[in-house]
């Protein structure tokens, strides 16, 4: 979604910026990938069996552990790339050249040097300015890159944003990381410090699970599907640079040091001792094992018509949603139900289905375009009965402030004052249905990006995030009621109700640019 931070802004631009001269991408020539035995039984896949068998998981069953701490998504990414013994797919929209990213690549080069076969699908949407040191970084043998859809080299890229709307705007928006073809992690974040609490600033709530076989095997096929497409292009064919072993060696230094750097950094520290590691050494990691079906956007998706819908993620997802009988519970950070959703939300509240949705505040909102396209609908959700609620921008820091009052601990420090934002994406149907992944309830994800996610027929996770929901939705968020035809937020403080006429801690120019914007036929792209 950071692609509408920034776009309809370059409509604007005058096509001067465009580079003269012609430009092209080359011929895509994909190298075949190294070769992986994955009939060699593995650790990972001894350590599955062994939960499995602890659990009383059957074995056409998988096991989901939600992540729903970003200290803990980090750590699980980490542990993964130190368990894979073969193979290390990673897919990702974005991802972040920073602490986080940094230390992930840390992880991914140590595999790549003990013989693990790395291979990284990335959107080339972020990657501007990288081509040098992707191109250096597959001059290791064990190490693979490509860029998913990139933009033309040699040409700029805000012109091709402008010139190319509608089809260099479509995005692989997918984020997966697999082990081996056994173990997997998919769902809403990207690799970067605002994903996994190591941005003192700002701080996403999100939600990430990581997937046993036979599901991972699933994830690990929609991977290959991706790095064997037309699109997916050889990040040292797109360089266009010299690069040999001399610059490798200097990135193997570069890397050693960074490591070092940090091994000993506050943020480190803290993912010693994370909840995840804590409860993996006391054996009691919470592990759900059910029948997970995983559904995904097939690549081509974005080269094709729009109406071509049986390439698309949501008709695989139409029937589930569409079975709802009693309550359906949404997290989007971006929701942009347009008619026709509102249609279904009254056709659901005809039937008396309960439907609760919460997304962010205009305040918490990273892309507020996104936010003028999703208030328009709001009086209609209300008027129907939908509960709607709102993200309040120090939701995460007022969390942390309950639960540690409620253990009568002092709060830690390390993390305390950072901006809120939701970037959770999923959706529980009746507490027995959950579909989590990095699909977001709007056009974009829908119908022009390509996405990822899992749906899992868990009673007893589905209850526990249904639980979790009710539990924490007036410290985390405003309530949005109609009164005499217009909107107020609800902030509930201590079992006191403060009430606001207008967006929460927003200013008037905030609000005003989004009433502007609501105006502009933009929607389809939200």
């Amino acid at each position: 979604m950071k692609i509408l931070n920034h776009s309809f802004a370059l409509i604007l631009l005058s096509f001067s910026l465009l580079s003269s001269g012609c430009a092209s991408l080359p011929s895509n020539i994909q190298p075949p990938s190294r070769v992986v035995d994955y009939h060699v039984d593995g650790g990972v896949e001894q350590r599955i069996e062994e939960q499995r068998l602890q659990d009383g998981g059957g074995v056409s069953e998988s096991g989901v552990h939600l992540l729903d701490s970003g200290m803990d998504a980090f750590v699980a990414r980490i542990v993964l790339a130190k368990m894979a013994e073969q193979s290390l797919d990673v897919q990702y929209y974005l991802y972040h050249s920073d602490l986080s990213g940094g230390l992930l690549t840390v992880a991914l080069w140590q595999a790549a040097e003990r013989g693990v076969r790395v291979r990284i699908l990335l959107d080339d949407m972020d990657m501007s300015g990288k081509d040098r040191n992707l191109a250096i970084l597959t001059l290791h043998p064990n190490i693979e890159i490509r860029l998913f859809n990139p933009f033309m080299r040699g040409k700029s890229r805000t012109g091709q944003l402008v010139t190319g709307f509608g089809s260099v705007t479509r995005r692989m928006h997918n984020k997966a990381m697999i082990a081996d073809n056994k173990l997997a992690i998919i769902g809403g974040r990207n690799v970067g410090d605002e994903y996994f609490q190591a941005d003192p600033n700002l701080e996403f709530g999100d939600l990430d699970i990581a997937i046993t076989e036979p599901a991972a095997l699933s994830v690990a096929e929609s991977f290959q599907l991706y790095w064997q497409s037309d699109l997916s292009y050889p990040a040292e064919l797109l360089a266009n640079v010299s690069v040999d072993d001399s610059d490798l060696k200097r990135a193997e230094l570069e890397i050693e040091a960074f490591a070092a750097k940090n091994i000993d950094s506050a943020y480190v520290q803290a993912s010693m001792n994370s909840d995840i590691l804590v409860q993996a050494k006391l054996g009691k990691m919470r592990w759900y094992w059910s029948q997970v079906d995983i559904l995904y956007d097939a690549p081509e998706k974005i080269q094709l018509s729009r109406d071509k819908t049986e390439f698309h993620l949501s008709t695989q997802l139409a029937p589930v949603i569409e079975a709802v009988d009693d309550e359906m519970v949404v997290i989007s950070p971006y929701f942009v139900p347009g008619k026709s959703g509102v249609a279904f939300f009254q056709q659901l509240r005809d039937r008396g289905v309960t439907v609760k949705i919460l997304t962010n505040s205009l305040a918490s909102n990273d892309v507020s375009i996104v936010h003028s396209g999703y208030s328009r609908y709001r009086k209609d959700l209300l008027k129907m009965g939908v509960e709607l609620y709102e993200i309040e921008v120090n939701a995460i820091a007022n969390v942390e402030k309950k639960k540690k009052k409620e253990k009568k601990e002092k709060k830690s420090r390390m993390f305390s004052g950072s901006k809120s934002s939701l970037h959770a994406k999923f959706f529980i149907i009746d507490r027995e249905t959950s579909f989590i992944g990095s699909l977001n309830l709007d056009p974009r994800s829908v119908v022009e990006n390509t996405e990822i996610g899992a749906v899992i027929e868990s009673k007893p996770m589905a209850e526990e995030l249904v639980s979790e929901f009710n539990r924490n939705i007036n410290t985390i968020a405003y309530k949005l009621v109609l009164v005499d035809g217009d909107i107020q937020w609800q902030q509930h403080n201590d079992g006191d109700v403060v009430t606001f006429d207008q967006e929460p801690d927003t200013s008037w120019w905030q609000r005003f640019s989004v009433g502007f914007m609501r105006v502009l036929p933009v929607e389809s792209q939200l």
